[in-house]
């Protein structure tokens, strides 16, 4: 007998999220999911800047004081965070999340190029000190932000946890961010669509998935509009204006992680985008601000 397929919702880290899974029961999935998602609470309430008591919190508010010692996690995220700068050419900078301090996306206006200039000045990976399990910003009003990877990494997470319980049929979704366990109980695969980045009711394709990950980064998720102009919520950290080459980008990887900082990394590099996804060596779909899709 092939088991029902039961959906967990939930909220977590400002998105709509879901764990779907094959049980025997609605109490079995439920148990099944509980510790992936004690799992995304922990990783949100850990890396929140949102959170006085998070770690992410406690650098930031030592930047230019003192160094804050870090656990074997975080110093293995800041190992990551260091990689996909280097590998973006400094465009993916977890250093550039204080931009949004001149950056609101609710209020709708363009900040002034004093502003931006004074802000960009707080920017800068290279200005992030380790030494041995201490890390620190080494000026002022520097910040961190886990947000550019945070969210796939716990997806990754409590994808793992739901797999070491024997779960082979299902994905875990955490606001777009998508990695899958298996096929449907029947054997077919999950198809999943992907978001027209100009119509919330549409989709531009279908995707079929037994395992892996995808991620999808665009511009309609965070935007405003001013003469004529899209401003999204992705900023250059060179000039700390939003980017405007492509409307999206979804890449598929055997890791969420991964497939967010490509997704994001494409983003950012705007023309010069295309190429790093052909070099990536992994399937994507993106769509220019002409409305033309690359795929592979």
């Amino acid at each position: 007998m092939v088991n029902p397929i039961f959906t967990i919702d939930f909220q977590a880290m400002a998105s709509r999220c879901e764990i779907r899974l094959a049980a025997a029961s609605g109490a079995e999935a439920r148990a099944l999911a509980e510790p992936a998602l004690e799992e995304v609470r922990r990783i949100e309430a850990k890396y929140s800047r949102y959170r006085d008591d998070s770690i992410v919190s406690r650098i930031n508010a030592s930047a230019g004081v003192s160094a804050v010692a870090c656990d074997e996690e975080t110093l293995a995220l800041l190992d990551y965070a260091d990689a996909v700068y280097r590998s973006s050419g400094g465009r993916f900078d977890i250093t550039s999340g204080v931009l949004r301090k001149v950056w609101d996306f609710r209020l709708g206006s363009v900040p002034s190029r004093q502003s931006l200039e004074r802000c960009l000045l707080l920017v800068g990976w290279q200005h992030v000190r380790r030494d041995g399990v201490g890390v620190m910003l080494s000026q002022a009003g520097m910040e961190l932000d886990f947000g550019g990877f945070g969210k796939e990494y716990a997806v990754d997470r409590a994808a793992d946890i739901l797999a070491a319980q024997g779960v082979r049929h299902g994905y875990v979704n955490l606001g777009g961010d998508m990695r899958f366990l298996g096929p449907r109980p029947d054997g077919e695969q999950w198809s999943i669509g992907i978001q027209h980045p100009r119509d919330t009711q549409a989709t531009v394709a279908s995707v079929p998935f037994s395992r892996g990950a995808l991620a999808t980064s665009g511009d309609y998720e965070r935007y405003f509009e001013a003469d004529g102009r899209r401003y999204c919520h992705i900023l250059d950290p060179r000039s700390g204006l939003p980017v405007s080459y492509w409307r999206s980008v979804s890449v598929v990887s055997p890791m969420a992680i991964a497939a967010g900082s490509c997704s994001t990394t494409a983003m950012l590099l705007e023309r010069d985008g295309l190429d790093f996804l052909e070099q990536s060596g992994l399937s994507f779909l993106a769509i220019d601000q002409d409305g033309r899709i690359f795929r592979r």
